[in-house]
């Protein structure tokens, strides 16, 4: 399946229905008063994060959405239906951003949808227009006045799609993160002996002892520029800015070509570059293939270069699940400090939205 993980749409709501100009007329009743109806407001438009949904390729064809427009009044003070609105599944971790209208190219960013089920809405729907019999007064007892109804809001959105993870693999391409992915949870994401063999993100869940859960995501190999462009990992760095901690997968074996300090060196720096935040979120190294291992000093030199760097070092074999046990214990803290922290952000958010809301207090006069 293709990921796609930024895209454009355009959103409308409906338009309100147009208020009814009508009179009562019936028999024996020969000056019947006005009895137009209001028009239907119009269906607003609202995201809904689906945790069904992975991707945003369903956007790719269909970029266009829109709500229903409401009905317009009818007489016998009959209100018109109001549009049905319209709710667009989305995968959880999409932000949404909206066009500045004081800034040509700029976005203002409007929702971070994280929870599953969250719901925004985008775009309001039309109020529906009064129909004449609203009009009425003491000086004018058939007005044929009423309202169009109004216009529904018409914005153009940019979904851009951050996976939830727990723990963030990263590295250069070939140096084991679908293989270890693979090792550690249920995915079965592509493995191959080649460069960017992984195209896309994959996302698996741990298991441990206890209950213990999270979700571990590797990503497309990082190489040298890739925050300006190069290869294929800055696509997907966004993906591991809202891991709790981050795994460095580092090959120590002699196939790769490669040196196993400067590798680290470069991917740390690749993260510095695209943003200097993701430094300072838990990092452990990973020296992989171990069982391939046939440079003893290789490794020693990545040991050296992590104890410097004052980040934990693991040894570890990928592909016969040496090691790895203790690295996803490792990672576990990380995981739960920040689960722990997340929801104590969010009691504060809801005590102070109660607070909002309380009423104030009385002063004596």
């Amino acid at each position: 399946m293709t990921f796609v993980d930024d895209v454009e749409i355009v959103v409308e709501s409906g338009a309100g229905g147009a208020g009814c100009l009508s009179f009562r007329r019936e028999k024996f009743v020969p000056r019947g008063g006005p009895d137009g109806g209001n028009g239907g407001h119009g269906g607003s438009v609202y995201l809904v994060a689906d945790p069904h949904r992975n991707t945003l390729l369903h956007f790719r064809y269909n970029p266009e959405h829109r709500a229903e427009r409401g009905r317009g009044g009818e007489g016998v003070l009959r209100t018109g239906r109001a549009g049905r609105n319209l709710e667009i599944p989305v995968p959880p971790g999409t932000t949404v951003a909206v066009r500045d209208p004081e800034m040509p190219g700029e976005w203002i960013t409007i929702a971070d949808m994280r929870v599953p089920g969250q719901r925004v809405l985008v775009a309001k729907g039309g109020r529906g227009g009064l129909g004449n019999a609203m009009f009425v007064s003491a000086t004018n007892r058939a007005p044929r006045k009423v309202q169009p109804g109004e216009p529904g809001e018409e914005k153009t959105l940019r979904l851009t799609l951050k996976l939830l993870a727990d723990v963030g693999l990263v590295g250069f391409p070939n140096a084991g993160k679908s293989t270890l992915i693979a090792r550690a949870s249920a995915a079965r994401p592509k493995i191959a002996d080649y460069p960017f063999t992984t195209l896309t993100p994959n996302l698996g869940v741990v298991s441990l002892s206890g209950e213990r859960t999270f979700v571990i995501a590797d990503v497309p190999g990082l190489i040298e520029g890739a925050h300006a462009g190069h290869g294929l990992g800055h696509q997907f760095l966004r993906h591991v800015e809202r891991t709790a901690v981050l795994v460095h997968v580092v090959d120590v074996s002699s196939g790769s070509g490669r040196d196993p300090v400067s590798d680290l060196d470069i991917v740390r720096k690749e993260l510095e570059l695209f943003d200097p935040a993701m430094l300072e979120k838990p990092q452990l190294v990973a020296a992989n293939k171990i069982d391939a291992l046939d440079q003893p000093e290789r490794l020693e030199a990545l040991r050296a270069r992590a104890k410097a760097l004052r980040l934990p070092f693991l040894a570890i074999s990928a592909a016969a699940g040496t090691g790895v046990p203790a690295l996803l214990e490792a990672a576990w803290p990380h995981v739960a400090e920040a689960r722990a922290a997340e929801a104590a952000a969010l009691l504060a958010e809801a005590a102070d939205d109660s607070d909002d809301d309380a009423p104030g207090e009385g002063h004596a006069d």
